[in-house]
C-alpha cells in the first residue's frame, strides 16, 4: 500500500508538474500574443502618426503651391498690362518732338496765302525740313548713302536695271528712287534703288 501511495503521489507530482508546465507554455504564449497585441497597436500608432504628418506635409505643400501659383498669375497679368501699356504710349516721346515741326508747318501754311515773296516760303521750308531732320537725327534715324555704292541686297531694293554710264559702275546704284533709313544701325526702310549693269 505505502508503494501505491507512492506511485500515486510520483503520478500526482508528475500530472501537478505537467500541468504547472503547461500553465507555463500557456502564460507564455499569452504574454507573447499580448507583446504582439502591443506591437501591432504601437505600428498602427506609429501608422496613424505617420500618415497624419505626411497629410500635414502635404497640405503645406498644397499651400505653398497655390500661393506661388497666385503669384505667378498676378505677375503674369502685370507684366502683360505692362507690356500692353507701353506698346500703346511707345510713340508718345517722338510725337513729343515732332509737335513742334507741325506747328512750325501750320505757321508756313498760313503764311503762304499771304506772303507774295517766294524766296522767303522756299527759305522758311528749309528751315523747318532742317529742323525736322535734325529731330529725327538726335533720335537714331540716319539716312542710306547708296549712290556709287555696289549693289547690296541686304539694304537695296534694286527697282530696274539700266545700261551704266560707264564701267566702273557696273553693279552699283546709279540713281536712288526712294531714300533708304537706318534707325539706330537696323534697316528700318529699303532704299529703291537703279543698277547699272
Amino acid at each position: 500500500m505505502i508503494m501505491e501511495n507512492t506511485n500515486e503521489t510520483e503520478m500526482q507530482n508528475e500530472s501537478t508538474e505537467q500541468t504547472n508546465q503547461e500553465t507555463a507554455n500557456a502564460a507564455e504564449q499569452v504574454a507573447d500574443l499580448n507583446s504582439d497585441s502591443a506591437k501591432q497597436e504601437g505600428k498602427n500608432d506609429n501608422a496613424e502618426s505617420s500618415v497624419d504628418v505626411i497629410k500635414q506635409e502635404l497640405a503645406v505643400a498644397n499651400d505653398k503651391y497655390i500661393r506661388l501659383y497666385s503669384e505667378f498669375d498676378n505677375f503674369r497679368r502685370r507684366t502683360a498690362k505692362e507690356k500692353l501699356d507701353l506698346i500703346n504710349n511707345a510713340g508718345a516721346d517722338f510725337f513729343t518732338i515732332i509737335l513742334p515741326v507741325m506747328d512750325d508747318f501750320e505757321r508756313a501754311l498760313k503764311s503762304m496765302n499771304e506772303a507774295s515773296d517766294v524766296e522767303s516760303l522756299k527759305q522758311g521750308v528749309d528751315l523747318i525740313y532742317n529742323k525736322l531732320k535734325s529731330t529725327v537725327t538726335a533720335k537714331g534715324l540716319k539716312p542710306m548713302e547708296s549712290i556709287g555704292t555696289v549693289f547690296d541686297a541686304d539694304i537695296h531694293e534694286a527697282i530696274t536695271q539700266i545700261p551704266s554710264p560707264s564701267d566702273d559702275m557696273k553693279g552699283k546704284v546709279v540713281d536712288e528712287v526712294e531714300k533708304g533709313y537706318y534707325l539706330n544701325e537696323k534697316v528700318i526702310r529699303f532704299a529703291k534703288v537703279v543698277v547699272g549693269a
